[in-house]
């Protein structure tokens, strides 16, 4: 059985994918729905840009010379993420507004759905990227999460205290 050698992750998609997760953090703590809707979406948005950092090659052929979204090129470069990129375009104007300042534009049902599907394209685009991940939700009020975010190696983890797993005995 042969293993799939995963190509070494640039930098800056390593910086790209630590800044989603800090923005990610940062969404979870807001405390209005406008808030935690437009970081969610930039959590993703910066998701998305590591893969592009990883994948995508500036100067290669042209389709037009408009500018696209980072959702448009994202769907190019890596069409597993197709229909992630398509769910993100989606929010984009809602995000817009929510920066905006325009109030009632997100319910706190959708901030709070936004935050999950965020958190779950970033995990995805980690593993797609081959760098670990620790999920940013399942620490949110255990009082191990530390909002310090660092990269180590091929490691992307929050700065915790580890905790030692109870040992089963056999019954």
């Amino acid at each position: 059985m042969s293993l799939r050698t995963l190509a070494p992750v640039p930098g800056q998609s390593r910086d790209l994918l630590a800044g989603s997760a800090r923005e990610l953090l940062a969404a979870v703590s807001a405390d209005d729905p406008e808030t935690r809707y437009a970081r969610a979406h930039l959590a993703a948005l910066r998701a998305s840009a590591a893969v592009l950092a990883a994948r995508a090659r500036p100067g290669g052929a042209r389709r037009s010379a408009r500018v696209r979204s980072a959702w448009v090129l994202l769907a190019e470069v890596a069409p597993e993420l197709g229909e992630w990129a398509v769910f993100f375009a989606a929010g984009a104007g809602k995000r817009a507004a929510a920066e905006a300042g325009l109030r009632g534009v997100v319910t706190e049902r959708e901030a709070d759905d936004l935050v999950r599907e965020s958190e779950t394209f970033l995990a995805l685009v980690a593993r797609s990227l081959g760098v670990a991940h620790q999920p940013v939700l399942g620490l949110v009020g255990t009082g191990m999460l530390d909002t310090g975010v660092s990269v180590d190696g091929d490691l992307l983890a929050f700065d915790m205290p580890v905790r030692e797993t109870p040992q089963r005995t056999a019954s």
